[in-house]
């Protein structure tokens, strides 16, 4: 069965911080996110070693904070940066007016579109931004064909390098929960990855949320 690695990028400032990091700014990884990613490719490229791999594709968002981590996976696993595939359908969610603000800040500001959006994020959408609906509508026009592709032969991988809720409503929508729990019941932490196999009766989750270091 074909294999996708589905990556959050490694650690920035504001995730540290725990503030939203939408598409408003395009800032670097910090450091540390720098060295998690270096640790992250070195994990990536173990866990490859026990995968049959004929063929290997790297795709991530357009976003510095993933080319970034996308870049330290691609020297760790042998593979030509240059040949790294950006969609910009994997980019993180648009956080409109809560861009840059922690979550009580977000409650402070607009504190009924907030519990709205806490109870349903699939369905509610950020102030002038996106809700997890618009994610998972654009994010799956990249990922469900490269599903197919991984299906169709088992010895293919691919490694995606993309963001917080990108990654919880693609995992959703492959467990097959009702969406409005994607933040209620996934984690996709700074750095870490989960995989899944595809081929057969349907996709089988490998790993979830795996610490890259």
């Amino acid at each position: 069965m074909g294999s996708l690695i589905l990556v959050r990028h490694a650690t920035t400032a504001a995730s540290a911080a725990g503030r939203n990091l939408g598409q408003t700014n395009d800032p670097p990884l910090s450091d540390a996110g720098l060295e998690l990613a270096t640790a992250l490719g070195g994990t990536l490229a173990a866990e490859l070693a026990e995968l049959p791999h004929d063929e290997i594709r790297l795709v991530s968002s357009p976003a510095l904070r993933c080319r970034q981590t996308i870049g330290a996976i691609a020297v760790a696993v042998a593979v030509d940066p240059a040949s790294v595939e950006i969609a910009p359908g994997l980019l993180e969610i648009d956080y409109g007016a809560w861009d840059g603000l922690t979550a009580e800040e977000c409650e402070a500001r607009d504190p009924e579109l907030r519990a709205a959006w806490e109870a349903d994020p699939h369905a509610t959408a950020c102030p002038a931004g996106e809700s997890g609906q618009d994610v998972s509508i654009r994010s799956a026009a990249v990922l469900e064909p490269l599903e197919a592709w991984l299906t169709a032969d088992r010895a293919r991988c691919a490694i995606v390098v993309a963001h917080n809720h990108v990654n919880r409503v693609a995992m959703c929508r492959l467990l097959g929960w009702p969406m409005r729990d994607y933040r209620r019941r996934l984690a996709a932490d700074p750095g870490a990855y989960s995989m899944v196999t595809f081929g057969g009766a349907g996709p089988v989750v490998r790993r979830y949320n795996v610490p890259g270091a």
